[in-house]
């Protein structure tokens, strides 16, 4: 019997999914995921894997509905697909893979394993719309600035037009028993990911819906409401692009359809496009520097002189917002609470970690990917190294987040703060900001006592600032 493997991983929608596409010509088609200790688990944090369980979940029902069936397995990917080919007979194994240093080298691995079994892997690139190998500037070289990478990859991008998932094959008619999702093993046993559930559905049904209602009631707002953190302003895809629950493709050409047909949203359009392009440019990044999320891209940056924190006293109260500075607190307690912060107050509480506690990037890189749902090894790594100054294109170090005025700026009226931080939710909102300036007066008509129901501030702004800026100056 003419039986066909996908191998699923970071791919796990039905829609314009390439090894669906290509299993479909066989007369049989087995789904298998493999979760492999080794691999994409070893890196994602405790919120990526609680995705990928209920998006696991999600596109089980949408095989059934289509007439399949998915298979769940443990181990080393390369023995145990060499396994169940045997087990189905299988002349043929078909997957996807993200053009970046450890997805590739993985295929490499289990490529190389499958041929020693006299098995063939198929590997179709899948979840970028550029291809980080082949991208370079003028000398032939890899980009390290944005706008010149992003013009250069836009002229020509053209990416080949979605197709609809074809019939599926019926299953080997005995395969093996199945996994169930628990034994997997991907949820923590400490239930504190059961919040989650009140923000996201993960699934592909969940995301085209999302990707459907932000195109017709916010691609229009995006350019002016994006760094608003109080207002839903920003599409909330990033996850379900991360794990390919969405295609790329189809994205890029309904913003294509959207342009053609809503002319009044273009710069909104316009905007977004722009981010995908930094998505991109993180995978080219990724490409140039493997240890992206440890090693800087300016090689001075790994003698910079970070701050001790011998107890972890100051890392501690940023990890749980509770440094005294109000919309950094609003956005740590923002992130535990769901899962996701808005971009806006990525930017300051990494400033804020970075140059006013003056304490490793690398520590922050690491409870975000391990608290973001959206956690991304090219994104993840390139917002942090962008925000310390250490990185390709990055914020230059001198460049020190306020986040008092980024939130007179961001968030006026201070209902971002009032929401993830309610202890201050009765002050004037001219004091949300800044509660250390309000009067005993004010603070006691709120029922604020600062060192009591909310935190003083851990470390003085200003001083810091110029503590950080002296610091920089010691690398020469």
């Amino acid at each position: 019997m003419n039986t066909a493997i996908v191998w699923l991983r970071r791919d796990l929608r039905l829609h314009d999914q390439p090894a669906f596409r290509c299993a479909a010509a066989h007369e049989r088609l087995l789904p298998l995921y493999v979760h492999d200790p080794d691999g994409y688990a070893a890196h994602a944090g405790e919120a990526s894997r609680w995705w990928l369980h209920h998006s696991l979940a999600a596109l089980a029902g949408r095989l059934a509905e289509a007439g399949s069936r998915l298979h769940l397995d443990v181990g080393d990917s390369g023995t145990v697909l060499a396994g169940w080919a045997q087990a189905v007979g299988a002349v043929a194994i078909y997957t996807t893979y993200r053009a970046d240093p450890g997805d590739e080298a993985e295929i490499a691995r289990v490529r190389q394993h499958l041929a020693d079994q006299g098995l063939s892997l198929h590997a179709e690139a899948d979840g970028l719309l550029t291809n980080p190998w082949t991208v370079r500037n003028r000398g032939g070289r890899p980009y390290r600035a944005f706008t010149p990478f992003w013009r250069n990859a836009a002229a020509d991008l053209s990416p080949p037009t979605p197709q609809e998932c074809p019939t599926l094959p019926p299953a080997p008619e005995s395969p093996p028993q199945s996994l169930s999702l628990p034994a997997l093993g991907l949820l923590s046993p400490i239930p504190w990911h059961t919040k989650l559930h009140g923000t996201w559905q993960p699934g592909e049904t969940e995301a085209l819906h999302r990707l459907a209602g932000f195109l017709s009631e916010g691609i229009g707002c995006y350019a002016t409401q994006r760094d608003l953190p109080a207002v839903a302003g920003t599409s909330r895809l990033s996850p379900s692009l991360h794990f390919g629950e969405l295609s790329i493709r189809d994205l890029w050409h309904r913003l294509s359809r959207a342009s053609a047909a809503q002319p009044e949203d273009e710069d909104g359009i316009a905007a977004f496009r722009s981010e995908l392009g930094w998505r991109e440019f993180a995978y080219h990044l990724l490409a140039q520097e493997p240890e992206l999320h440890s090693r800087p891209f300016d090689r001075r940056f790994e003698a910079f002189p970070w701050r001790d924190d011998p107890h972890g006293a100051l890392l501690q109260a940023w990890r749980e917002g509770k440094t005294g500075i109000p919309l950094v607190d609003a956005g740590m307690r923002e992130l535990w609470a769901t899962g996701w912060m808005h971009n806006r107050t990525r930017m300051v509480t990494g400033s804020f970690l970075v140059k006013n506690l003056r304490l490793p990037w690398q520590w922050g890189e690491a409870f975000f990917r391990d608290t973001l749902v959206d956690w991304d090894p090219a994104s993840n790594s390139m917002g942090w190294q962008w925000v310390t100054g250490c990185g390709a294109d990055a914020a230059p170090y001198f460049r020190v987040f306020n986040p008092v005025r980024q939130a007179e700026r961001f968030d006026p009226d201070g209902v971002y703060i009032a929401r993830w931080v309610p202890e201050l939710a009765n002050l004037p909102p001219k004091h949300r900001h800044q509660p250390w300036s309000a009067s005993a007066q004010a603070l006691a008509q709120a029922g604020v006592t600062l060192g009591v129901t909310y935190p003083r501030p851990i470390i003085d702004l200003q001083q810091s600032r110029k503590e950080a800026l002296a610091a920089f100056q010691t690398l020469g």
